[in-house]
């Protein structure tokens, strides 16, 4: 028997088309996610010559010199003003060993089968093929959380999508089969005049709707927007933060460095440890 979906995949893609006229005014996020990658990607100096953008948003991603690459956005309107196809990454249409670099920026936090998203890429990736990914992490939007909690503290309602923290994004790494897994975290922090003026921000960003709670209705959003601004500092501008989730992960492969067999140490722990 099938689970049932998390998130909403029609809303997601509906939310998507409609932020893609406008992504450019509110990308900053998007923009700072993929600094960080291009950052580590440069410290990297194997040549690639096939590359997925997993999830293109507006094809921002600039792929190494001479290389090919195709792109995939779960929102229509993404993907073809992109030149790239429409497709879930938990669904993906491409051949296994099609790839040897893969590069997800902003989408994985969205995505209903995390774990099989991973072995999906994982398996389109050639032996010894990188994966670099960017996403949202749990400590995101963590004073909107709390205003939304304090507006419905009798009936609260799940009204932003959960989301995974730094340890599990790590373990879901080695639990899809890359090898020398790297889990980092950065946070970006931001400064709003208004509840509103963020809600404006998460819309052009496709990044609302993955839930399909009950209306908040007007009474609800106005406590809401006043519990926003009770934890405003002095100049009226409350902080909200988000964090960036970065995943580093390699296709296995026999030339990587391989952990030492068990029991094959020279040199004894309790001896370097005893006082000399």
């Amino acid at each position: 028997m099938t689970a049932p979906d998390l998130f909403a995949r029609h809303r997601r893609r509906l939310h998507r088309d409609r932020a893609q006229p406008g992504f450019a005014r509110a990308d900053f996020l998007h923009r700072y996610m993929l600094e960080g990658i291009e950052d580590r990607l440069q410290a990297v100096t194997r040549q690639f010559t096939d590359v997925l953008d997993l999830g293109c948003h507006d094809a921002a991603f600039a792929p190494p010199p001479g290389t090919r690459i195709a792109r995939l956005d779960p929102g229509f309107a993404f993907a073809r003003a992109a030149g790239g196809v429409q497709g879930d990454e938990d669904r993906l249409p491409f051949a296994d060993n099609a790839f040897d670099l893969v590069v997800s920026v902003g989408v994985l936090d969205g995505v209903n089968d995390l774990p099989g998203a991973l072995t999906l890429v994982r398996r389109t990736l050639r032996p010894d093929g990188l994966f670099l990914a960017a996403f949202t992490g749990g400590r995101t939007l963590s004073t909107l959380r709390q205003s939304l909690l304090t507006a419905e503290a009798d009936r609260p309602a799940a009204r932003v999508h959960p989301q995974i923290d730094l340890r599990s994004a790590g373990d879901l790494l080695v639990r899809a089969g890359f090898a020398l897994p790297v889990a980092d975290s950065e946070t970006l922090t931001v400064r709003y005049a208004g509840m509103g003026k963020l809600v404006d921000d998460l819309r052009g960003m496709g990044a609302t709707g993955l839930l399909e709670p009950a209306p908040l209705g007007r009474t609800g959003l106005m406590a809401a927007a006043s519990a926003f601004a009770d934890r405003a500092e002095a100049d009226g501008r409350t902080t909200e933060q988000f964090e960036v989730i970065y995943l580093t992960g390699w296709a296995p492969a026999p030339s990587q460095p391989q952990p030492a067999r068990r029991g094959s140490a020279t040199a004894s722990l309790a001896d370097t440890l005893r006082p000399r």
